[in-house]
Order: structure tokens, then sequence, then C-alpha cells
């Protein structure tokens, strides 16, 4: 049985917890909105098949919250500033998103510190570099990012 499978809940209650601190949200609904929302405006920008393999390597829970609900049959949007994006992550779910500015760098740090980098950057190094600036992530002392849950 895959680890991530095994050990679901430990390892998404650590991805939350990082995301509720990083973000400065007080609550599991307000992290999750924004995640969901920041996946979902990733996903917008994907082909369907470079989307099942960004989720191929993603976390179970992860997994599943990315590709909930995606409508693979509609054509992908282009890649816009981070301004932009993060502006329309704050209009999924309108009346119930608490989404702040720096819901995709929180996001994307939460998510390198929830599993292999090494899994997450080979999946990305073959999509366009829009989508690896997406996900990127600028931090002082890389052992920040180092995986919480092995």
């Amino acid at each position: 049985m895959p680890w991530t499978y095994r050990h679901a809940s430990k390892e998404f209650r650590a991805f939350l917890d990082d995301v509720k601190d990083r973000m400065g949200l007080a609550s599991d609904n307000n992290a999750y909105s924004a995640v969901d929302a920041v996946f979902q405006v990733f996903r917008r920008r994907l082909a369907a098949q470079e989307g099942l393999d960004f989720a191929s390597v993603l976390p179970c829970v992860l997994r599943a919250i990315f590709i909930k609900d995606w409508d693979v049959t509609v054509a992908p949007l282009a890649f816009s500033s981070r301004d932009e994006m993060t502006d329309e992550a704050k209009q999924v779910r309108r009346d119930h998103n608490l989404t702040p500015d720096n819901a995709i760098e929180a996001t994307a740090w939460a998510l390198r510190r929830s599993m292999d980098q090494r899994d997450l950057d080979r999946v990305l190094k073959r999509l366009s570099s829009d989508a690896r600036a997406y996900w990127a992530v600028e931090v002082s002392d890389p052992a920040e990012l180092n995986q919480r849950i092995i």
C-alpha cells in the first residue's frame, strides 16, 4: 500500500497546519478554501494530461482536491501575473473565501514541505516556465522546505 494512502490523515493535517500558519488563517475551512482556489487557478492553465501528471505526484488528499470537479473539456487559459492569479483565487466561493494575498506562495511552500520535492520538480520540469514559476518558493534557508513527514 502506498505510504500516502496509509498516512493520508497525518499527511493532510501537517499540510493544512502549514497552510494555516503561512497564510495567517484561523480555521481549517478557510485554509481548505484557499488551497482549493489556488489549485483551481493552476489547473485552469493546464491541459488534462499535464494536470494528471501534476496530480499524480501529490499526496493523496491533495490529489483528490486538485482533480475534484475539473472540467477537462475547457481549453486552458494563459498564465498571468501572480497578482492577477491571486485575485482569481479570491473569486472562488467569494462569500466564503478569506484567501490572503500570499495564497499561492503559501500553498507552494506547504506543498513542498508535504512531499518529496524531487517528484514535484520532475513533473514541473515537463511543464512551462510559467507553471514552474507558479510553484516557486524563495527561502533564505532551503532546510525550511524539508519534507515534514517521511
